[in-house]
């Protein structure tokens, strides 16, 4: 395959702007002509080979920041919103939403953001109509996808938090420890750790000083909620920092964050981001073998592979998904090209839908998406039972992955044929921004064809794609 060009305008222009140089001042310290820079910096050329080097030696910067995969997931979010029968006959060319997203990456969030609260302020409308009038009326974000953004954005990695959490689990040697340390901590706290024979995973009483925890959970969850309320307790003034950089709009998002941010601490710590990034790279990314070493669950392990990307020593770039019976995504992140349905489910040819049917095993898949690029994706299911007879068990599906390029580093690569074209299925985003004419598994037209309707003609579609 070629080597992509690397357009990162808006990149060039935020690090200039940053160092507070003019274009002159910063083309001569990149070793270019002035125009040179300022065809770069309006994406009208990509950024030559000596520019990234230079940005390495002059300003020591990691230059795969350049590619953070921002532009990816602006034009597929906007891509999703322009399907919105609101601007039905406006079709806008996929090529000016790269180029808004590349050179104007701001105004693409903004147009995100307003059709985010159009989007509340109709659904308010339909349901909510003796609210009209009211003060709490006013559209808002959704909590729940507020959050969301922010962890996408944030490309799935909060560095105080996760350096934090490397820190607190430095003077461990293994999980047992760890386990040890978080109860050490909590009694500090004056809090006092009782596992009692109760549905509920954790439950902290603060007027007693007491949190109980499910005796009936698996050991490794146990000990994940044992350091989230370390992070709730011991953490509280770095969570709150947080939050208050993240500017939240509504109390509900802040809320739900600051139980995000301590789940995020309580895996760093589980899973230290050099200890665990160098077992990954040793076991070439065996899951199995990396839930051992670290006592985790095979999707705490898969959702932190998904996290490696520190400035300077960064993983492979994986996407991570998890999606439960009905094809509904629930948690979602790609550091890759790929970028997820914002609402409705996941392609249904993908391997995730399948792993419910094999339940215990990994599903591998070459796959390829409509822009050419070729993943290897990894499935399984995951189960949760309560642990006593009569619960309900919550069944999802989780996948991981990344462009195949990076197969010969996975040991799920081994004994694929990757460089075969025929091996890779085809998959897409959604039906409405997915291009692909003749898919049988089509639900919808897609957002940018024209359509023909033939009553003597049944094919696989009961239209033609034009």
């Amino acid at each position: 395959m070629a080597t992509q060009k690397l357009y990162a305008g808006a990149k060039l222009r935020e690090v200039r702007t940053t160092l507070q140089h003019t274009q002159k001042d910063f083309a001569a310290r990149l070793g270019v002509s002035l125009p040179y820079l300022n065809q770069m910096e309006n994406n009208n050329r990509p950024v030559s080979t000596t520019v990234v080097l230079a940005l390495a030696s002059e300003f020591g910067m990691d230059v795969t920041e350049l590619a953070s995969g921002d532009t990816e997931r602006l034009v597929s979010d906007m891509r999703e919103i322009l399907s919105d029968p609101v601007f039905e006959g406006h079709i806008i060319p996929l090529a000016d939403l790269q180029l808004t997203a590349s050179n104007a990456p701001g105004l693409a969030r903004a147009f995100i953001k307003l059709h985010q609260s159009h989007r509340q302020t109709h659904e308010r409308l339909a349901y909510l109509d003796e609210a009209l009038g009211r003060e709490d009326a006013r559209a808002s974000p959704s909590p729940w996808e507020e959050v969301r953004d922010f962890f996408h954005y944030c490309d799935n990695y909060i560095d105080p938090i996760d350096r934090a959490a490397e820190y607190f689990a430095s003077s461990t040697n293994g999980p047992h420890a760890l386990r040890r340390i978080a109860l050490e901590a909590l009694e500090k706290s004056d809090i006092k750790v009782t596992f009692d024979d109760v549905d509920a995973l954790r439950r902290y009483v603060p007027e007693t000083g007491v949190l109980h925890m499910s005796a009936r959970a698996a050991h490794e969850t146990q000990t994940f909620q044992l350091l989230l309320q370390v992070a709730l307790t011991r953490q509280n003034d770095l969570l709150e920092a947080t939050l208050d950089l993240a500017r939240f709009h509504s109390t509900s998002a802040r809320d739900i964050a600051k139980i995000g941010l301590a789940n995020y601490f309580a895996g760093a710590a589980l899973m230290p981001y050099r200890a665990f990034l160098d077992m990954a790279q040793g076991c070439r990314h065996d899951l199995e073998v990396l839930a051992g070493h670290f006592g985790a669950s095979i999707e705490q392990v898969a959702h932190r592979l998904s996290t490696l990307q520190r400035p300077g020593a960064k993983g492979i770039p994986f996407f991570f998904v998890r999606v439960d019976q009905a094809g509904t995504i629930t948690k979602r992140h790609s550091a890759t090209r790929l970028q997820f349905a914002r609402f409705g489910g996941a392609c249904p040819l993908w391997n995730v839908h399948r792993a419910f049917e094999t339940p215990g095993r990994f599903l591998r898949q070459l796959a390829e998406t409509p822009d050419g690029v070729r993943y290897l994706s990894l499935a399984r299911d995951i189960s949760k039972p309560a642990g006593r007879f009569g619960a309900p068990v919550r069944r999802y599906a989780i996948s991981l992955g990344c462009e195949v390029r990076h197969a010969p580093a996975l040991v799920y690569g081994d004994g694929m044929d990757t460089n075969r074209a025929s091996a890779f299925e085809p998959i897409g985003i959604s039906c409405r921004i997915c291009e692909r004419k003749a898919c049988h598994q089509r639900s919808v037209p897609p957002l940018e064809r024209q359509l023909t309707v033939n009553a003597n003609l049944r094919d696989i579609l009961p239209y033609q794609v034009e």
